[in-house]
């Protein structure tokens, strides 16, 4: 068990340096739980009964900004106007509690919020899906304020390969390079959480600024393909993007993944679809799990993975991206979004600098995003915005 000083040392350290996280799914939550009716679930008191985030627990965690997902399912037919619902959301949250949360588009206002003492804002869409493969809708997107696209969530789409599904484009297609190049030009982080490896090489070959992995962890430690292989991360360097390591225990304890395959299985084999929720699914689940008690990460699990991935890629290519309220289990010590201080005392028992823990708080996720408005200047200096179409280039 970490110690009381080791402690009071990162909470001191996340009152200069707090945490940027890349992912947190609490629209998403609204959305599922309340239809968006934000008295029912008012996060400025605390709603541990209900979700990992509000806004007490935001502050005992030492979050200083945040990147509110602004997910949807890939197989909702309507997945533009559901997207609009979600980044409304956002801004309904910002309206009520401005206090609290401050909107932030970019690196500068990531750090005025900071000296504010309030919680900047941003948002990402997570997945491809939510743009229609059309260009002006990622335009539209963007002027509404979402500053990262994940390229996939967990299915395919026209253009890209997730690494949840069946390989289809062997990475991105014609028209896939294409969305990437006009995310550089806007400036919107190209998020490689959720694809496939083949997507993560490509879009680094096609990108001209950095990229992030807001919520992944290293696929060395934990064999699961939402993890990020040992080649990617090498390549961050040159790059200059940032992996934001996650929490979600079937992504960072091996054994955690065996057994959520096997109980995945067991609803298949029973007739269930393996997200299958209704009565009887989870009547069978909970026998399961009373047989195979399921496996537990702790902190030391997820700092196991920042320790690799410090190894491979470097510190200056760390961050932080928990997917809170996206995730029915989180690792003990990292029960919500109160949990980041735990992670913190974690690496400085274990040798981290308090230069590198700012790093993986603050300074590259602030640095990752004013780099990619750099790249965007330039660019936009030298070209317009693209109107091409998935049929004419992927035909």
């Amino acid at each position: 068990m970490t110690s009381v000083s080791f402690l009071d040392e990162a909470r001191e350290l996340l009152r200069e340096f707090p945490v940027v996280d890349g992912h947190n799914d609490l629209p998403y939550a609204l959305r599922e739980q309340v239809r968006y009716d934000l008295a029912a679930r008012d996060i400025a008191v605390p709603q541990n009964a209900y979700l990992h985030t509000d806004l007490p627990r935001l502050r005992e965690g030492g979050v200083g900004a945040q990147y509110w997902s602004v997910y949807v399912r890939s197989d909702l037919p309507d997945a533009v106007p559901a997207t609009l619902e979600q980044i409304d959301c956002v801004r309904q949250l910002l309206a009520r509690y401005p206090a609290d949360l401050a909107p932030a588009l970019t690196a500068a206002d990531m750090e005025a919020a900071r000296a504010e003492g309030r919680i900047a804002s941003l948002m990402g869409a997570e997945g491809g899906h939510s743009i229609a493969n059309s260009l002006g809708t990622l335009r539209g997107l963007y002027a509404l304020g979402v500053r990262y696209m994940t390229l996939t969530h967990n299915d395919n789409n026209d253009w890209a390969d997730s690494a949840t599904d069946e390989p289809r484009a062997g990475g991105l297609t014609a028209f896939g390079r294409a969305v990437v190049r006009e995310m550089n030009r806007l400036g919107m982080l190209v998020d490689l959480s959720h694809v496939a490896a083949t997507t993560m090489r490509d879009a680094l070959d096609a990108t001209s600024a950095p990229v992030i992995f807001s919520h992944s962890s290293s696929r060395a430690v934990c064999d699961h393909p939402r993890n990020i292989p040992d080649d990617v991360l090498e390549r961050l360097p040159g790059n200059g993007g940032v992996a934001m390591v996650t929490f979600v225990p079937k992504f960072v304890l091996q054994a955690a993944v065996d057994w959520t395959a096997a109980a995945d299985e067991n609803l298949r084999s029973h007739g269930f679809h393996h997200l299958d929720t209704g009565e009887e699914a989870m009547k069978l689940h909970r026998a399961f799990e009373e047989r195979n008690p399921r496996p537990v990460a702790t902190v030391a699990t997820v700092a196991d993975h920042l320790d690799h991935m410090r190894e491979v890629a470097g510190i200056d290519h760390l961050g932080i991206g928990g997917d809170y309220d996206g995730t029915a289990f989180t690792p003990d010590g990292l029960n919500d979004v109160s949990g980041y201080p735990n992670l913190i005392a974690e690496l400085l028992e274990r040798g981290w600098s308090s230069s590198d823990l700012a790093k993986l708080t603050w300074q590259n996720a602030v640095r990752v995003l004013g780099a990619a408005e750099d790249v965007a200047r330039g660019l936009q200096a030298t070209r317009g915005p693209s109107n091409a179409t998935i049929e004419e280039l992927d035909g």
